[in-house]
């Protein structure tokens, strides 16, 4: 447990809290002595990561988001047993809203969960189809909170309607395929290309806590990047890649899957 505890600081180093580690430990170490199984909170898929590291082939890892491709899931660590969706306690939670008279965005959404008073930690992805409709997950638990506390979504009037597994949304994929001509596979490099930023702004951004890679805050610009890494700026959106070549001149092709903030356009 030790060893893979240094291994994981290694990784993060010093981006990010050992209250981290700490936090994931807990769930680990509880579900392998109390032997009963222990539920997460919402984690990202690099928290995951992370716990899948600590975890190792010690106890059984089940993770579940709400529906399929959920980027934020709980997990389930036990001694073996196999569980259904309904012992992740995840609440599909319907805003309901005036749809034909106004508009909501998925920032509004997130800025009022956000601020509502609970941990992020609490509720999952915040999901549309594109037409108006809106879903996020949330905690069991927090269900009778939000049904009597979110009233409000910006100067729109909402309510919170529980809904059945069977009828949450699938999400409409906002993304597009891009592709850049980069002569380093540097994170500046990219970022800078891709952004149309300056590699001293893009520096600037990483001194200022705005840039993550794969879902973990970095503190340098010389990072290697590689395939299937997912590398985020505040304010702009973010990027997978999902493809590397190279050019006759030697430069590298990368192509990547890009969801872009609607604000920066």
């Amino acid at each position: 447990m030790n060893q893979r505890k240094h291994y994981v600081e290694g990784i993060l180093g010093e981006t990010e809290s050992s209250k981290l580690v700490d936090k994931l430990l807990h769930y680990y170490k509880k579900a392998l002595y109390s032997n009963q199984p222990v539920l997460s909170e919402f984690l990202n898929p690099g928290q995951r990561a992370v716990l899948k590291i600590l975890v190792g082939s010690d106890i059984s890892f089940q993770e579940f988001g709400g529906y399929p491709a959920a980027e934020k899931k709980r997990v389930l660590l036990s001694e073996g047993e196999s569980y259904s969706l309904d012992a992740f306690q995840i609440s599909i939670c319907q805003i309901v809203y005036p749809k034909k008279f106004v508009q909501l965005n998925h920032s509004m959404i997130l800025g009022s969960l956000a601020n509502s008073g609970i941990k992020t930690e609490t509720f999952g992805d915040i999901i549309t189809d594109n037409h108006g409709n809106w879903q996020f997950m949330a905690d069991n638990k927090l269900l009778p909170f939000f049904k009597s506390e979110l009233q409000y979504i910006g100067k729109t009037k909402v309510s919170i309607k529980q809904l059945p597994q069977t009828r949450v949304l699938v999400p409409a994929d906002d993304s597009k395929m891009a592709s850049v001509i980069v002569a380093s596979l540097r994170l500046d490099a990219l970022l800078s290309a891709i952004s149309k930023l300056s590699r001293s702004q893009i520096k600037a951004a990483v001194s200022a806590k705005l840039v993550k890679l794969n879902w973990f805050t970095v503190t340098e610009t010389n990072l290697m990047l590689q395939r299937d890494d997912v590398l985020s700026l505040r304010k702009f959106g973010r990027l997978q890649i999902t493809d590397i070549g190279q050019t006759k001149k030697g430069k590298y092709k990368v192509v990547l899957k890009l969801w872009q903030a609607k604000k920066y356009k």
